[in-house]
């Protein structure tokens, strides 16, 4: 299902984000299951960029991001992009945590730093680029939050620019913006840290 859902089925997924934040039960269950292709896409595109003999298959990346949004109480949703939003974040999360698990099974090995532009969602990649993209994440997180956010629904994600401003409730123009200098921090810090 395209990211532009019926207007019956927005109306429903509103609802239930509504019911969702007022702490109802079960309403996890019911709003993944409506959205469960779009939750599919966004993982997919995340897949797209790790190993081939990655273990962790799309499906099981939208079940474990599941399992930490239903953790999620009494957020307060804003609409349907949040939450896609949110869902990709949390996917970030667990290819991050996975990574990291991977990564002190092998003990040791140097992290290696490259420019953002070298790192792409739909290429295969390195555990040490994921780690380091995530680290320059963390750092710019402390930087300015809102930036993180922009990076998180543009490139983890693949969200438009429209489809950005409307989960973070920004303009466009700001999304824009946004998207620029957060790149540009990224690319500095990434290479800032190359032997």
């Amino acid at each position: 299902m395209p990211l532009e859902a019926s207007t019956g089925r927005r109306g429903e997924v509103t609802q239930l984000l509504a019911e969702l934040g007022q702490g109802a039960t079960g309403v996890t269950d019911r709003l993944v299951h409506i959205l469960y292709d779009e939750l599919r896409q966004i993982a997919r595109r995340h897949m797209r960029g790790e190993r081939l003999d990655h273990t962790l298959e799309t499906t099981a990346l939208v079940h474990e991001a599941y399992v930490k949004l239903v953790g999620l109480d009494r957020m307060h949703w804003q609409n349907r992009a949040h939450f896609l939003a949110v869902a990709a974040q949390a996917m970030r999360r667990v290819l991050v945590d996975y990574a990291v698990g991977r990564r002190t099974q092998k003990r040791g090995g140097s992290r290696q730093r490259v420019p953002l532009e070298e790192v792409s969602p739909t290429s295969e990649q390195p555990l040490e680029v994921l780690l380091a993209l995530d680290a320059a994440l963390r750092r710019l997180e402390a930087v300015d939050g809102r930036l993180t956010r922009v990076v998180e629904c543009r490139y983890f994600g693949g969200m438009s620019v429209e489809e950005t401003a409307q989960a973070l409730n920004l303009s466009v123009a700001t999304i824009k913006r946004d998207w620029s200098v957060a790149r540009a921090w990224l690319n500095r810090d990434l290479r800032g840290a190359q032997p």
